[in-house]
């Protein structure tokens, strides 16, 4: 925790300093266009309650203050359902970011798209969660995706330092397993809840943990001083992710960085040495389908 809060105080002093329980600030948006219904304050009550819950629970044993609050989103769009009932299906979108030192930017460290959303909401009830046993999908998907959020928080500050919360994220997943509901299990889509932390606890994939690391506190942090040293470091990990890909090409934390970060990789190596951005490109269109997008690293001057 020392290095993430030192990092925070130095980067955003400007920010207010009381102090505060809780980690994450989640945005929580709700879109249900496609129910149709007269009866819409459900949905409303859906988003406050969500919203409530992941950011007013206390996720960790650390004290954080405001500004080191963990700014993160979950996009909700619910293509099926009634409110009479209180049984929907949706898919989400999660997003988490961090600040970059002695810079304005804030990086994206996961873009996760999750389309095997089942649950139930009932409006103005409770949210009832236990870290130790299955009481519902909505929170048992929302608490794994607070483990999620803040493991890859800490890995970005220290190396395998959210090592705690993606095991509470994998005892989420084994208390729901029970359940027989889509995104617990290995079969089906390999890019579920279950795959992805399967990904991230796989000690094969290891290096895909430390690069996190490697990325963020060693390569951005230090990119307005030292950017040639940083595209280096930068460089390494897409040779460290290669490396895992010839072993794991389907892997879903590979995607999901690269949806993370794609645009963010462009910014980066559309400058500096000509053959470092001719291998990084070469390195990412190998690893990734989105060839157009890195196609500006060699055609920007």
């Amino acid at each position: 925790m020392q290095s993430r809060k030192l990092l925070f105080g130095l980067a955003l002093v400007l920010f207010c300093s009381h102090a505060s329980g809780q980690e994450l600030n989640c945005k929580v948006t709700v879109n249900a266009d496609q129910i149709q219904t007269t009866d819409r304050a459900v949905f409303k009550d859906m988003e406050r309650a969500i919203a409530t819950f992941m950011n007013t629970r206390r996720w960790t044993s650390d004290n954080y203050k405001n500004h080191e609050r963990i700014n993160c989103g979950i996009f909700l769009n619910i293509s099926s359902g009634t409110a009479s009932i209180g049984a929907f299906k949706a898919s989400a979108q999660i997003t988490v970011a961090r600040p970059v030192f002695n810079s304005n930017y804030e990086t994206v460290l996961l873009n996760f798209a999750d389309r095997e959303w089942e649950f139930e909401y009932i409006e103005s009830l409770p949210l009832e969660y236990n870290d130790n046993a299955y009481i519902g999908n909505l929170t048992s998907m929302l608490a794994y995706y607070a483990y999620i959020i803040l493991g890859m928080d800490y890995d970005s500050f220290s190396e395998k330092g959210g090592d705690s919360y993606f095991q509470k994220a994998l005892m989420v997943v084994n208390n729901a397993q029970s359940s027989n509901r889509p995104g617990w299990q290995s079969i089906g889509s390999t890019r579920n809840r279950y795959n992805l932390i399967e990904n991230i606890n796989n000690p094969q994939m290891v290096e895909l943990r430390k690069n996190t690391y490697k990325y963020h506190r060693m390569a951005l942090d230090t990119f307005d001083k030292t950017p040639d040293e940083s595209r280096q470091m930068i460089l390494g990990v897409l040779k460290n992710i290669k490396t895992v890909w010839q072993i794991y090409p389907n892997s879903i934390f590979i995607i999901s960085f690269f949806d993370s970060k794609a645009n963010e990789l462009v910014n980066i190596f559309s400058e500096g040495n000509l053959n470092v951005r001719r291998e990084a490109y070469d390195l990412l269109t190998a690893l990734d389908a989105k060839r157009n997008i890195y196609q500006k690293i060699i055609s920007s001057n």
